[in-house]
C-alpha cells in the first residue's frame, strides 16, 4: 500500500459571489426583492431537500405575508400519489421498476390555490414554480447521494408521500424510478432561467448563488478537466484496500464500492473563494450537454452522461455476487432504459489467489444451473459454481470485458475499476454464496430474470478468445505507446490504456467526451497545450472527466518512473 494522496472532496474554482448561511442568504433575497407592494417568491425544491429548515430557518427571515408549502397545500393526497406511481414500481419487486413518464404537474391539484395582490408571497416546496406565476425563482437542489443518506436515517422520504422510516432500499427505488425522474425533468426547464440556485447539502449550512452564476460557472467547468465528488459504501463483500488508498475511515468494516464517475448521482463542488457549493453533477449534463459530451454523443443520448467509473473492492473480503446484466430488448421492454449495462473490470491490484468469474463451463448444463439456483435460493444445498461458472486468475492491469448476457462476478481479493455503461442497478443476482445483507437479510435474488437474458453460448473457449485482456497494440511515441484494451465489440465504450514516462498528447477529436483514470503512477498534470485551461493535477486511482469541448490536451507523468491511463469514450467515429 502505497501513502494516499487521493483527493475526496475535489473542486472546481470558479468566479462568482456566494452567500452563506441563513441570514446572509435572507439579505441578499430582500435586497433583491426591494419594496415592491406585490412580490412572488417561487422556491422550488429537488426531492430530499429539509421542508422544516426551509420554514424554520428562511421564512422567519423573509416574514412574507403569505408562505405556501407545496407538499401541504398544493400536492394530490399520499394515497392519490401512490395510485398515480404504482404502475412504474414493479409491483412486490423488491429491486425494479419502469423509468416512469411522469411529470411534476402530474402530483399537483392546484385548485386550492389562491395568490392574493400584495404582500410578499412564498411558494416552496417541489413543484412550486407550477403553482403561479412568480417573479424570482430559487431553485434549492439536493444531490442524490445526500437524499440516499438523509433516507437512510429516516429523515426523507418520498416526492409527496409520508413514508419516511420505510426500508431504505425500497426508497431508493422509488426515488430512481419515480422521484428522480419527475424531478430532473422540471430542473431542465428551469436551470436556464432560475435566478438562484440554493445549495442544501449539508444541513444548516446553507449556501446561495446567482442563477447567472451557476450558468457561467457550469460553462466554465465544460472547458476544462474536473472530477466529481467521490462517495463511498460499504456491502456484504467489502475489502479493505481503499481505506488505504483512499484514505477512508479505518475503523469502517470494509468499503465495497466508491463511486467515482457516475455524474447522475455524485456531486460537483464549485469554489468561490473560500466557499463550496455543492451541487448534482448532473446539472452540468443538463446545461452544457454538448460542450461536455460532444456532438456526436449528444445527438445519440441527449443529456445524459453514457460513462460510468466505479470501484470494487474485495480484497481481504468476498465474492460479488454471481449475476448477469440484461440484453438491450429486455432492459427496454422491461425497464424503460435506452441502453443496457454492458461494463468490464480492470485491476487495479489483485491478491494472488484472485479470480474474476466469467462466462459458463464447457460442459455446463444450463437448465441444471438454474434448476440448482432455485433449489439453494429456496433453502436447499449451497449452489455449487465450481460445476458451472468459469474462473480465471486475475493479476494487475488485467482487463476481462463484460458484455450483457454474460454471467460474471469478480472474486475475492481483487480491486476492480469496472467501466460500464450507465444503468448502474441492472444486475440479475443468482447467487449470494448465502449470506446475508448489511440490514441482516438475505438480499434480493433475480434468478427468473437472469434465466431470461443469459447467453449460455458464452462458455470458456470463447470467453478466453473474445473477452480476457483482448489488448491492440495501436501506437507508440518517445516515451509512450497506446494500446485498445475493449471493450467488447457490441458495446459502445471504447478503452485505449496509455503507458508513459514523457507526456502524452490527447484530443478529443470527433469521440466526444473523455474518461480516465491514472491506473499506474503517484500523480500526473493535465494541461492544455494553448494554456485554455489552468493545470489539473491528478493522482493514483482518481477518475477525471475531459469535456469534449477541450480539444487537445496533454498528460506528464508527475515522477520518473512508468506511468498508465486508462482512458474511456463513446465509439462514434470509424477510428
Amino acid at each position: 500500500m502505497r501513502k494516499s494522496n487521493y483527493d475526496k472532496f475535489p473542486a472546481v474554482t470558479v468566479d462568482g459571489d456566494c452567500f452563506s448561511g441563513w441570514e446572509q442568504i435572507s439579505r441578499e433575497l430582500l435586497g433583491h426583492i426591494g419594496s415592491l407592494e406585490r412580490f412572488v417568491l417561487a422556491v422550488e425544491c429537488y426531492s430530499g431537500v429539509s421542508q422544516a429548515e426551509l420554514e424554520t430557518s428562511l421564512l422567519p427571515l423573509l416574514n412574507p405575508a403569505l408562505s405556501i408549502s407545496t407538499l401541504r397545500d398544493a400536492f394530490k393526497s399520499p394515497e392519490e400519489i401512490d395510485q398515480i406511481v404504482a404502475p412504474d414500481l414493479g409491483g412486490d419487486d423488491p429491486v425494479f421498476g419502469f423509468m416512469t413518464r411522469l411529470e411534476m404537474g402530474d402530483f399537483l391539484d392546484l385548485s386550492e390555490i389562491s395568490i392574493p395582490s400584495q404582500g410578499l408571497i412564498v411558494i416552496y416546496g417541489p413543484g412550486a414554480s407550477l403553482c403561479a406565476p412568480y417573479d424570482a425563482l430559487i431553485y434549492a437542489d439536493m444531490p442524490r447521494w445526500e437524499e440516499q443518506m438523509r433516507q437512510r436515517r429516516g429523515e426523507s422520504g418520498n416526492l409527496g408521500v409520508n413514508n419516511a422510516g420505510t426500508k431504505a432500499s425500497l426508497l431508493y427505488k422509488r426515488s430512481f424510478f419515480i422521484d428522480w425522474r419527475v424531478c430532473d425533468r422540471l430542473k431542465k426547464r428551469l436551470l436556464p432561467t432560475c435566478d438562484f440556485l440554493l445549495d442544501t447539502t449539508v444541513p444548516r449550512a446553507p449556501r446561495l448563488i446567482t442563477g447567472d452564476t451557476l450558468r457561467n460557472a457550469l460553462k466554465a467547468v465544460a472547458r476544462q478537466p474536473f472530477r466529481v465528488v467521490p462517495f463511498f459504501d460499504p456491502g456484504p463483500w467489502g475489502g479493505q484496500w481503499m481505506k488505504e488508498v483512499c484514505d477512508l475511515d479505518r475503523s469502517a468494516p470494509n468499503y465495497a464500492w466508491c463511486f467515482d464517475c457516475v455524474p447522475e448521482e455524485n456531486s460537483l463542488r464549485l469554489q468561490f473563494g473560500d466557499q463550496f457549493v455543492e451541487i448534482p453533477a448532473s446539472n452540468l449534463v443538463f446545461h452544457q450537454p454538448e460542450a461536455l459530451l460532444g456532438e456526436p454523443v449528444f445527438g445519440r443520448f441527449g443529456a445524459e452522461f453514457p460513462i460510468r467509473f466505479d470501484f470494487l473492492d474485495t480484497m481481504g473480503g468476498g465474492n460479488l455476487s454471481f449475476q448477469v446484466h440484461p440484453l438491450l430488448d429486455y432492459a427496454r421492454d422491461s425497464f424503460g432504459l435506452q441502453y443496457t449495462q454492458d461494463e468490464s473490470y480492470y485491476l487495479l491490484a489483485a491478491g494472488e489467489d484472485a479470480t474474476v468469474y466469467l462466462g459458463l463451463k464447457e460442459d455446463a448444463d444450463i437448465d441444471q444451473m438454474f434448476t440448482d439456483l432455485a433449489s439453494a435460493a429456496g433453502g436447499g444445498p449451497a449452489f455449487d459454481d465450481s460445476l458451472y461458472a468459469a474462473q480465471w486468475p486475475a493479476r494487475p492491469h488485467d482487463h476481462f470485458l463484460i458484455p450483457a448476457g454474460t454471467c460474471h462476478c469478480s472474486g475475492a481479493n481483487t480491486m476492480v475499476l469496472e467501466i460500464s455503461h450507465t444503468p448502474y442497478i441492472f444486475t440479475f443476482k443468482m447467487w449470494d454464496w448465502a449470506r446475508l445483507g448489511l440490514d441482516g437479510k438475505p438480499r434480493p435474488l433475480n434468478i427468473s430474470r437472469a434465466r431470461h437474458v443469459i447467453r449460455s453460448e458464452r462458455r470458456e473457449q470463447w470467453v478466453k478468445e473474445n473477452l480476457i485482456n483482448n489488448i491492440l497494440p495501436l501506437a507508440s511515441g518517445d516515451g509512450w505507446r497506446e494500446e485498445r484494451t475493449g471493450l467488447y465489440r457490441s458495446e459502445f465504450i471504447e478503452t485505449r490504456r496509455h503507458w508513459f514516462t514523457k507526456p502524452v498528447d490527447h484530443h478529443t477529436h470527433d469521440n466526444g467526451v473523455h474518461v480516465l483514470n491514472l491506473v499506474k503512477g503517484d500523480s500526473a498534470t493535465v494541461e492544455s497545450p494553448t494554456g485554455a485551461f489552468p493545470p489539473f493535477e491528478i493522482h493514483y486511482a482518481e477518475t477525471f472527466i475531459i469535456p469534449s469541448a477541450v480539444g487537445a490536451y496533454r498528460i506528464t507523468p508527475g515522477s520518473s518512473g512508468e506511468h498508465a491511463t486508462l482512458k474511456a469514450f463513446v465509439r462514434v467515429s470509424a477510428d
